[in-house]
């Protein structure tokens, strides 16, 4: 299946309405001000919209740690392994880590507070992106069949465009 660009935009809402939550929780925590908090998190829900946009074309491009699985009816789909779901919360939490202490850092003026809001989103975010990356793949809503022509490497259980 293919993701069609409606979808990686819903896909990026739902993800950004997770993620400016955590973030204004733990900027509120970490600064101390909801005024801070509100800034920095109301800033990085535009900046990040677009970054993750950015990210899901990105990673749909690349083929490793997806599999070529063969359905009843003969039909081939492709299946993301947890090992992808996981690289690509990592691969995103850091592009997002940089983005949310460089806010931080513009709103408070303290690269302290701005670290230390960067460094805890690192272990929440992750979690949660890796469970809102799982959760996406059970909704088959803006999934296009993409037919593919492949060669499987059955050691490894990736495939490559042929």
């Amino acid at each position: 299946m293919k993701e069609g660009h409606l979808r990686s935009v819903i896909k990026g809402v739902t993800w950004r309405v997770i993620g400016t939550a955590d973030t204004l929780m733990l900027s509120y925590l970490l600064t101390g001000s909801i005024g801070d908090a509100s800034k920095i998190a109301g800033t990085e829900m535009f900046t990040k919209i677009a970054l993750y946009y950015l990210h899901e074309r990105v990673w749909m491009k690349l083929n490793f740690w997806r599999k070529l699985e063969t359905l009843p009816d003969g039909s081939v789909k492709i299946v993301d392994h947890h090992k992808r779901s996981l690289f690509k919360g990592i691969s995103w939490r850091c592009f997002g880590t940089v983005d949310t202490i460089l806010i931080a850092l513009f709103w408070t003026g303290d690269y302290k507070k701005a670290l230390a809001i960067g460094f805890a989103e690192v272990f929440t975010k992750i979690f949660l992106y890796y469970m809102h990356e799982r959760l996406w793949l059970k909704i088959k809503w803006g999934q296009k069949p993409h037919i593919v022509s492949a060669k499987v490497d059955k050691a490894d259980e990736s495939y490559s465009p042929a």
